[in-house]
């Protein structure tokens, strides 16, 4: 009898299993790439501000973020020599610069959606886009802490309906086969 059951229930522990894992793959992606939503539209502007002539101090404003601790979005301009021209955003004191390649990525395909992380515990959803003339490039980015925070929370509701389909399926086929063997 428990090897009918086990037969049963394999096949359903799986699908069950398969399923839990396509929604929380699914509902991760739209929390990570949600994250990127002002930043596309910070980075855009502000690239389309520099070609038209405004200066890179006039997008930054005068407030700062602290990247360590911060949960608003940042702008940093570089210049063609791929440092720092202006930014609000600030870890350790200084204007960060980000990873080798970023900025050349970002020249290739018009934007780049990078998953940064300058030091240990800051991570930063950025992007980055090229000023059409050439002249340097905008990053704009902002904390993952909050994003991350629900995709943990959204991994342990996903490891609970995981065990709960697992254990709903096995009392399934324990039954259906309980019910279906004959009586004497």
């Amino acid at each position: 009898m428990l090897m009918r059951i086990a037969r049963s229930w394999i096949p359903l522990a799986f699908v069950a299993t398969v399923l839990c894992g396509f929604v929380y793959g699914g509902i991760q992606q739209t929390y990570r790439n949600g994250a990127d939503d002002p930043q596309l539209q910070m980075a855009a502007d502000g690239a389309a501000a520099l070609a038209a002539g405004a200066t890179p101090a006039s997008l930054v404003g005068t407030g700062e973020v602290n990247l360590r601790d911060g949960l608003a979005p940042f702008t940093v301009v570089y210049g063609q020599d791929k440092k720092p021209v202006a930014g609000n955003g600030r870890l350790d004191g200084a204007l960060p610069i980000p990873p080798a390649g970023v900025l050349e990525a970002a020249a290739v395909s018009s934007r780049n959606r990078v998953t940064w992380q300058p030091r240990s515990g800051v991570r930063i959803a950025t992007v980055v886009v090229p000023v059409a003339d050439g002249r340097g490039w905008v990053l704009a980015g902002r904390s993952l802490r909050e994003a991350e925070r629900r995709v943990e929370q959204l991994g342990w509701m996903a490891v609970a309906a995981w065990l709960v389909a697992v254990a709903g399926s096995l009392v399934l086929a324990s039954g259906l086969e309980w019910w279906g063997r004959p009586r004497t």
